[in-house]
């Protein structure tokens, strides 16, 4: 199964994303951003890959302002 990553150009929205989606029910998590994305923040989220349908619009509902998402591997 591959992952996905959001990053954030603040560390407040990247953790207003986990509140929002670990409250839903997805399986999120704080890491550091890898070094092949460039970002203005830090943290990125971590989420499985075959749910990044569903996490775009419920994040856009909780107003969280993302930057970009990339699939890994």
């Amino acid at each position: 199964m591959s992952n996905g990553v959001i990053l954030f150009h603040t560390t407040a929205m990247a953790m207003k994303a986990e509140k929002a989606l670990t409250r839903e029910g997805f399986q999120v998590t704080l890491v550091p951003t890898p070094r092949e994305f460039s970002s203005d923040c830090g943290i990125a989220v971590r989420f499985p890959w075959s749910l990044v349908e569903a996490i775009r619009p419920l994040l856009q509902n909780a107003a969280v302002e993302v930057q970009a998402v990339h699939k890994l591997g």
